[in-house]
């Protein structure tokens, strides 16, 4: 073993996305020392953070993969979750739209494909009765899947909760901490190198979502194995201009579920993602080509859509992988890696957890929990483990009265920021000194909405700058967008040479 160890920990959980927040928050009811490391500023900043925000209701993993059993059981446990957590989750349910008499086959299979899978709650419906619930919807569409189970939610909220949640009970969560190789005591896994120095640890977690192959290699496993990015490319529209109720996918190809036209918790209306599978991970342009290919792809859904009406655009990758299914009878190899590998002890390894990675986040913390179970490496439960994070007010979400009584007690709300979304001093002030600190203006825009509306944080910007430097006690110069190397300033108005 080399280098100066920091600390001793009980478990280590590399990578701080949803997938990695969730077992850091369900590991939290045992008493284990656990420490989550996150390599940027914040987490929910990698595949989390570009997403098209969907609780799948099931139907579209292959049956008998790891995905389908994953996407249902988390898609069944979503609302306790969102009681628990208090985030936003609305299970609106979801629609897959045939154009034309020649997509509606597609829909059959669909269907027999979700039953198999266990998805409740599905329904055929004509295209009369499609048209007379999305009023938008194309004239021409034929027929619909309907999936009473599928819902929208908010990533960031969901990944911060469960971050948080973790926190509360325990949990040392580390950013701007990146993960750089492992300790081995023969084939054990006793530690990791970090460039914050070396930690102990019983276990290693890998949650690294895109770099999770880079992770396991290290480890010394599934040297076949790798990631390929998929970029995804999306418009938001301004949801003065347009409202889209309900969740639309066209029918399925082989690139996947396809450009979609969707609802968010927010009342924005999202665009995308199309799948570009490329080699660079940190690559997430939004180029010409493909954004004109899904504005073709919406249009086809919701001919009316205007390009007048788009507030923002951007791109996120998805951790494409190659990964067999658990049973080769599949011949399927895009499969969820879930596993403890018998090549190196002390490693729970995570890999290929892309799209309907969001939606079963929770059930793979449940299934991190059954693997440890099974290796007799867990130790008694707490006998306080709080499973409630309680939610910090939001300005917009409260009525008139309450927020004269919000206004009263603290002030700071009543001094509105963000004016395209309402959102308050008091809101940004919260976020700043949290569990799980704002200290960037993205983790600010994350938490609050905050620049997110038509303006694109014209008018906001200068003022959260400001109330982060004074809350974290550092010059303005300091503060940054996402991260280091993300300053916004670089000198002061006055401080011109000449």
């Amino acid at each position: 073993m080399e280098g100066t160890v920091q600390k001793e920990f009980d478990v280590i959980i590399i990578g701080g996305g949803v997938v990695g927040t969730m077992v850091a928050r369900w590991l939290s009811r045992y008493q284990w020392d656990v420490l989550l490391i996150e390599k940027q500023a914040d987490v929910a900043m990698g595949t989390t953070a570009a997403n098209t925000a969907i609780v799948h209701a099931g139907y579209d993993p292959v049956p008998g993969s790891l995905k389908a059993k994953m996407n249902v059981l988390g898609n069944k446990m979503f609302d306790q979750l969102a009681g628990e957590l208090n985030f936003a989750f609305d299970r609106r349910g979801d629609y897959v739209v045939a154009v034309g008499d020649d997509e509606l086959p597609a829909l059959e299979v669909l269907m027999e494909q979700g039953k198999k899978n266990g998805v409740p709650g599905m329904i055929l419906l004509p295209g009369a009765e499609v048209r007379r619930r999305e009023k938008n919807i194309n004239p021409n569409v034929s027929g619909a899947l309907w999936a009473s189970t599928g819902g929208v939610c908010d990533p960031f909220q969901i990944t911060v909760a469960a971050a948080e949640n973790a926190i509360m009970n325990g949990v040392t969560v580390m950013v701007e901490t990146e993960f750089q190789d492992f300790i081995f005591d023969g084939k054990r896994i006793v530690g990791m190198k970090t460039n914050r120095g070396d930690f102990k640890c019983k276990w290693a977690i890998n949650c690294a979502g895109l770099y999770s192959d880079v992770v396991m290699h290290k480890a010394g496993i599934r040297p076949d194995f790798k990631i390929k990015p998929r970029r995804g490319e999306y418009f938001v529209l301004d949801r003065a201009e347009i409202t889209i109720d309900n969740v639309i996918f066209p029918t399925p190809s082989d690139k996947g579920k396809g450009i979609m036209v969707t609802t968010t918790v927010h009342g924005n209306t999202i665009i995308g993602p199309n799948a570009v599978v490329h080699e660079d991970k940190e690559d997430k342009s939004v180029t010409t080509e493909g954004m004109d290919e899904i504005w073709e792809g919406a249009m086809k859904l919701v001919p009316g859509l205007k390009k007048s009406h788009v507030i923002a655009t951007f791109a996120g990758n998805r951790a494409y992988g190659n990964g067999p299914s658990r049973d080769p009878s599949l011949n399927y190899n895009h499969d969820f890696i879930i596993e403890i590998p018998e090549e190196v002890q002390g490693f729970v390894n995570l890999g290929g957890i892309e799209s309907p990675g969001l939606v079963s986040s929770p059930a793979i913390a449940l299934e991190v929990v059954e693997l440890l179970k099974d290796a007799k490496a867990l130790p008694p439960e707490k006998r306080e483990w709080e499973p409630v994070r309680m939610a910090r007010p939001r300005f917009r979400d409260l009525s008139n009265q309450d927020r004269q009584l919000l206004v009263e007690r603290d002030p700071a709300y009543g001094r509105v920021i963000c004016r395209c979304e309402n959102v308050t001093e008091g809101e940004i002030l919260a976020e700043i000194h949290a569990p799980l600190p704002a200290r960037t203006y993205d983790a600010i825009k994350r938490r609050t909405w905050c620049g997110t509306g038509r303006c694109q944080a014209g008018f906001d910007t200068p003022r959260v700058v400001q109330l982060l430097a004074q809350e974290l006690g550092v010059s303005p110069l300091e503060i940054t967008k996402k991260g280091p190397g993300s300053e916004f300033l670089f000198r002061t108005t006055k401080d011109v040479e000449g």
